[in-house]
């Protein structure tokens, strides 16, 4: 069984203008130990899988855009769809970290 790559919602621009702008949030859903090989400049780290990102998703302003990122997608589109789901507009998947690196 192959698994396709979750098409990113956003461009590697999206995210670099992202970094320049205070109203929004780079998040990264990697491990911690994924995150610690390189992460996007100004990106916080909210582990999905470890439940961190849920707990810490009540504090996050609604009124932000928030860019999403993991190793492949997947986890950080659940993580898109969890924020959307809790009345989050401006979410975005911004896909793979490796399309992301060096930002």
């Amino acid at each position: 069984m192959f698994f396709m790559k979750p098409k990113p919602e956003c461009t590697r621009e999206d995210v670099a203008n992202a970094q320049q702008d205070a109203d929004c949030v780079i998040i990264d859903c990697r491990t911690p130990g994924e995150a610690a090989g390189g992460t996007v400049h100004g990106a916080i780290v909210h582990d999905w899988m470890g439940g961190a990102f849920q707990s810490k998703a009540g504090s996050l302003d609604k009124s932000k855009a928030y860019y999403l990122y993991c190793r492949s997608g997947n986890r950080s589109g659940q993580a898109a769809s969890f924020l959307k789901s809790k009345g989050f507009e401006k979410v975005y998947n911004a896909g793979a970290y490796s399309g992301l690196s060096g930002l």
